[in-house]
């Protein structure tokens, strides 16, 4: 299997998705990247250093994809490839959902809407979750220590915005539904009984 092809077309895949967002977004006059503007405190420094490690670990894939050394066998690399694209499947079907919502990082000022419908309703944060099982992805088929590190401590700033940002966020602003949307659906994947 062409492992390097495979990844690079995934990374396309994903982040031009992102991409393909904020360019459209732009032009609706919405800004999509809200990461460390107006912020402060524990809040911008999570959301700057999210940002940062994000890059970082985007170019160790690079890397790592480029020079393709593994030490990782070929059935470990190819359920990395299959996680990879879970991974972007979620984080593209999570963009279409939210529609116009979309944002990185949170925004006090931008009117957005709760959105619990489709892949809402078995995750409260896929796009999350679909970073990543994308970072798992590579890391599985182009392993080395670098990128492992980068991507654990991507993946715990992940966690960090989602559980001291987004989530006082969403309750401040949108009160008891979302606490009763959050009785519901697991932070990651999964209904709750």
């Amino acid at each position: 299997m062409e492992y390097k092809l495979i990844s690079i077309a995934i990374l396309i895949a994903f982040y031009g998705c992102y991409f393909i967002k904020m360019i459209c977004q732009k032009k609706q006059g919405i800004r999509t990247d809200q990461i460390g503007k107006d912020k402060v405190g524990v809040v911008k420094f999570i959301e700057i250093t999210m940002k940062l490690v994000a890059v970082l670990v985007f170019a160790a894939n690079l890397v790592g994809i480029i020079i393709g050394t593994s030490y990782s066998p070929a059935v470990v690399r190819t359920i990395g490839v299959l996680i990879s694209i879970i991974g972007t499947i979620i984080f593209i079907t999570a963009v279409y959902t939210m529609r116009d919502s979309f944002r990185a990082g949170v925004s006090k000022t931008d009117k957005t809407e709760l959105i619990t419908d489709g892949i809402f309703q078995i995750s409260r944060n896929p796009a999350f979750l679909g970073f990543d099982l994308l970072y798992i992805g590579i890391l599985l088929q182009f392993f080395h220590w670098v990128l492992c590190i980068l991507s654990v401590f991507t993946i715990i700033m992940y966690h960090l915005q989602i559980v001291c940002v987004e989530e006082p966020f969403l309750t401040d602003t949108f009160g008891n539904e979302y606490l009763q949307y959050r009785k519901k659906v697991c932070r990651y994947i999964g209904r709750k009984r």
